[in-house]
C-alpha cells in the first residue's frame, strides 16, 4: 500500500495533541524548578533534549540542588525511570519498522507517549504506521522542550505561585487512560483492567513507594501469557 506523506504527518500530529497540552503545562513546571534552582532556560533546553525522562528530570532539578553524586543520580534515575524498560519490550517489533528511526523511537518513548501508541490499533489508508509513531515522539520532545523554555522564562518574568502545576502529568495520564478505556474494543478495555487490578494489589502489598515495579512486572506476565487470546480477538 502506497503511503501518503502528508496523511501520515497530520495523523502523528493529531494523535500528539493531548500530550501537547499537558507538556506545555508540565514541562513549565520543570522550567519553574529548574530556574529556581539557579538553571536557566538554556540548561532548560539542554537537559530536556538530552535527558527528556520527566519525573526524572524532577528529581533531576532536586539532586542538583542538594549536589548529588554522579552515581547517585545515576542510581536515582534508573530506580525512577526503570518502568521505561516494559514499555520498551512491548514495542521492539513495531519500532524495528522504523529501521533507521529506531533509536529514536527507543529515546522518546515516555509515559504520555506510550500510552499514545498503545491507543493506536489501526491507522488509516495511506498513513506509514513506523513514520507516524515516530513523528509522534518526535512532536512530543519538541513540546516538552517549548515548555520548558516557557516555563523557566515565566518564572524569571512573572511572580505567581505555581504550586500544583506539576500535577499536570498526572491529569494528562489519567485523560489517555480513559480515552484508551472508552473505545468500542473488548481488549483495550480488559487490558486496562489487568493494569488497575495489578495496581491496586500491589499497592496494598508494597505500599506507595514500591508498588509501582512489581506492578508492571506482573501486568506484562499476565499479558504475555494471554498474547494468543489478544491476538485472536484482533484477527476477529
Amino acid at each position: 500500500m502506497k503511503t501518503d506523506k502528508k496523511k501520515t504527518l497530520i495523523f502523528a500530529l493529531q494523535k500528539s495533541l493531548p500530550v501537547l497540552f499537558g507538556y506545555l503545562f508540565l514541562g513549565s513546571a520543570f522550567g519553574i524548578m529548574l530556574y529556581e534552582a539557579g538553571y536557566n532556560w538554556v540548561w532548560a533546553i539542554f537537559i530536556s533534549l538530552i535527558v527528556y525522562a520527566g519525573s526524572g528530570q524532577f528529581l533531576l532539578v532536586s539532586l542538583l540542588s542538594t549536589h548529588a553524586t554522579i552515581p547517585t543520580v545515576a542510581f536515582m534515575t534508573l530506580f525512577i525511570n526503570s518502568r521505561h524498560i516494559f514499555y520498551g519490550l512491548s514495542y521492539i517489533e513495531k519500532f524495528r519498522q522504523g529501521k533507521w528511526r529506531y533509536p529514536f523511537m527507543i529515546f522518546s518513548l515516555t509515559d504520555e507517549t506510550y500510552s499514545v501508541n498503545a491507543s493506536i490499533t489501526s491507522v488509516p489508508d495511506g498513513v506509514s504506521e513506523p513514520q507516524a509513531r515516530h513523528l509522534i515522539g518526535f512532536f512530543d520532545h519538541i513540546y516538552w522542550i517549548i515548555g520548558s523554555v516557557i516555563g523557566s522564562v515565566a518564572g524569571q518574568l512573572i511572580p505567581i505561585d505555581f504550586t500544583g502545576i506539576d500535577f499536570s502529568m498526572t491529569a494528562l495520564f489519567v485523560v489517555i487512560f480513559i480515552d484508551l478505556l472508552t473505545e468500542q474494543k473488548g481488549r483495550n478495555k480488559l487490558i486496562g483492567i489487568v493494569g488497575i487490578a495489578s495496581a491496586v494489589i500491589c499497592l496494598v502489598i508494597f505500599g506507595a513507594e514500591k508498588f509501582l515495579l512489581p506492578s508492571l512486572i506482573i501486568t506484562v506476565a499476565i499479558l504475555s501469557g494471554a498474547k494468543p487470546y489478544f491476538s485472536k480477538e484482533v484477527v476477529k
